[in-house]
């Protein structure tokens, strides 16, 4: 049977042998006899609601005349029997996507975002995150406020692992003096951005208000890297939810987002600077 629930990762491998099919001009049908199988059993493949060994992977991208091996051994790498990662355990709790998230990040070899009204969810201290759960629209309960902060806490483990991808967090001047939770609360979260910004594989950069404009003003970007270049993602944040997009060129256009805004701000020295200057108001 089918998988009920197909994670965001099985749905990539999925689309990914889909587009390695179409670009060998073959039907689903003529790709399911090279694996036994039968059209309805490629499509559910495709779609992420079957899984598929490592093995079939690589007969398949060799039937596709796919020869960038690094490519083959990532999607094999996205093979195998499902892993229960600890996002699963909000699987009832928390929109799937947001535990798509999760599972990308724990997968992700290079993290990078922007944000110009608001503190890069791994970024923020438990009270900052508290608040900004407050606002949303519709009102959350209490209870669903402490399921998406103990969750948005436990995903910034992903920084404290035994090797962490590096993390590269571009934050407008703007966002760094909204007050969420008030005077207190902004200090401390300030403070702990200046800490987070000592790790080796951290790096906080800030744009001044005297930048002027910048390239995507007012949406917030995440960039996922994955082990090649075909299998990064970006999402997005939306008010109906979590975007994610992974066509080459909406890949391409957000790589070239984030380079220019990573050169308009200001290198880490500078940027923490800053942070102490705003810090030291409140």
């Amino acid at each position: 049977m089918p998988s009920t629930m197909p994670t965001a990762r099985r749905q990539r491998l999925g689309s990914e042998l889909r587009r390695l099919r179409e670009r060998a001009g073959l039907t689903a049908t003529q790709a399911a006899a090279f694996i036994g199988g039968n059209q309805a059993r490629m499509s559910n493949i495709e779609a992420g609601r079957y899984g598929v060994s490592a093995e079939r992977v690589r007969e398949l991208a060799h039937r596709y005349e796919c020869t960038d091996q690094e490519l083959i051994e990532a999607l094999s790498g996205m093979t195998g029997e499902r892993r229960n990662g600890w996002w699963e355990e909000y699987r009832e709790i928390l929109a799937a996507g947001l535990l798509d998230l999760a599972e990308l990040e724990y997968h992700g070899t290079r993290l990078r975002t922007s944000h110009t009204s608001g503190i890069p969810g791994l970024l923020q201290t438990v009270e900052h995150a508290r608040e900004v759960f407050r606002q949303v629209v519709p009102e959350l309960t209490p209870s669903q406020i402490e399921h998406r902060l103990s969750f948005r806490i436990k995903r910034q483990e992903v920084l404290f692992g035994d090797a962490p991808p590096p993390y590269t967090a571009v934050i407008h001047e703007a966002a760094l003096r909204m007050r969420f939770g008030g005077p207190e609360v902004a200090k401390a979260q300030l403070t702990h951005l200046l800490a987070m910004s000592e790790a080796q594989h951290i790096s906080i950069r800030a744009i001044p208000f005297t930048a002027g404009g910048y390239p995507g003003a007012g949406q917030p970007v995440y960039y996922v890297h994955g082990p090649v270049p075909q299998l990064d993602t970006v999402q997005l944040d939306q008010s109906h939810g979590v975007v994610l997009l992974d066509a080459e060129a909406q890949l391409a256009k957000y790589r070239r987002v984030l380079d220019r805004l990573e050169a308009l701000a200001l290198d880490e020295p500078r940027s923490r600077d800053l942070l102490q200057s705003i810090t030291k108001t409140l």
